[in-house]
């Protein structure tokens, strides 16, 4: 049981991991800090946070390089209500080391919420904590996700995942819609439209509210290709020429041409151009933007190109899926890798 003692209504721990990502953290942590109080003086009044380390006063540093050190140390777990780990980079050294991975073990024994922010999640389920639940996954690192865990169901189409005392977040933008809904939950809807106002954000989204972009297409295995595809996932608005790509993945125009059709059976240019119509589908679906917005956020000249292609692979105009939505989340829902 949690013997939280603080006299705060909100109690927060950050565990923070090698090669973090800053922006989640900075927009719960700013969320937090414009809520603890009534005026503009940043006091720790009506919720209180730490940084907290085994190691305290050693810098960890974020993915852009930017460190951080902890102050506080880990003896106290049980007068948090939250202890959030804040993941980053996966394939750029280790993650969490085994004592990090006891500290929040030992704080889930304690009773507190743990949250995992980005890639936070993956170290949550490395802890032991999440069987059986549900974990939410960026799009970014779904496939990382599968090549790992198998006793997790993973969650890629949601900002952020509440399954009881253990919460998950995608990360970026997502970690603000989060933080505002712990800060609402325990201080009130004024707290959290006070910090809103601050952070100048109008309107917050709830955990089911879509990311932004999902995987288009089922990502190969061959190690080539994947990063083809996320080089095009890159560059929608200005695609690159099949030569750009195959230089960014150190092989010949051709070579990545058969590779393409040996794994995907298609070429890269008919990749990239279905990975850019699908994109604009779910603009279509998920967004109000103009059909000539999409079409240049997509890659494509003008509307009427876009809306030639469109027509041609989805059998439906641009307008006609936007004013049949149900038929246009059939055709996506089609589209989108398994279990997505």
């Amino acid at each position: 049981m949690n013997d939280k003692t603080t006299d705060s209504s909100l109690c927060v721990a950050f565990i923070l991991l090698p090669n973090f990502t800053l922006t989640p953290f900075s927009s719960v942590i700013d969320t937090l800090r414009l809520s603890a109080d009534d005026e503009d003086f940043s006091r720790p009044l009506k919720c209180k946070w730490s940084i907290i380390s085994n190691k305290p006063g050693k810098a960890v540093k974020s993915s852009c390089g930017v460190e951080i050190t902890p102050q506080q140390d880990t003896t106290d777990l049980g007068q948090y209500d939250y202890l959030v780990v804040v993941g980053g980079l996966l394939h750029k050294g280790p993650q969490a080391d085994q004592e990090t991975i006891k500290i929040i073990q030992k704080a889930a024994g304690l009773g507190t919420s743990i949250v995992g922010l980005c890639t936070g999640s993956f170290t949550m389920i490395r802890a032991g904590l999440m069987k059986g639940r549900r974990c939410c996954v960026s799009w970014y690192h779904y496939n990382d996700f599968l090549e790992e865990f198998i006793d997790v169901k993973p969650v890629a189409d949601q900002v952020y995942v509440v399954d009881g005392n253990r919460i998950t977040c995608a990360g970026g933008a997502g970690a603000l819609d989060l933080a505002a809904w712990l800060v609402e939950k325990h201080l009130g809807k004024a707290a959290a439209q006070k910090a809103l106002r601050i952070l100048q954000v109008d309107k917050i989204r709830s955990a089911s509210s879509p990311q932004p972009q999902p995987p288009m297409i089922q990502i190969s295995n061959n190690d080539r290709v994947r990063k083809a595809v996320l080089t095009m996932e890159q560059n929608m608005s200005s695609p690159l020429s099949v030569e750009e790509i195959s230089n960014r993945v150190n092989i010949s125009k051709r070579q990545l041409e058969r590779t393409f059709n040996e794994h995907l059976g298609i070429s890269p240019q008919a990749c990239y151009r279905d990975l850019r119509l699908r994109h604009g589908l779910w603009q279509l679906l998920n967004t109000d933007k103009a059909i000539s917005d999409i079409a240049a956020d997509c890659g494509f000249s003008d509307a009427s190109h876009f809306s030639r292609h469109f027509s041609k692979t989805f059998k439906r105009p641009p307008s006609s899926i936007r004013n049949a939505k149900e038929e246009g989340h059939r055709i996506l829902t089609n589209l989108l890798p398994e279990n997505i």
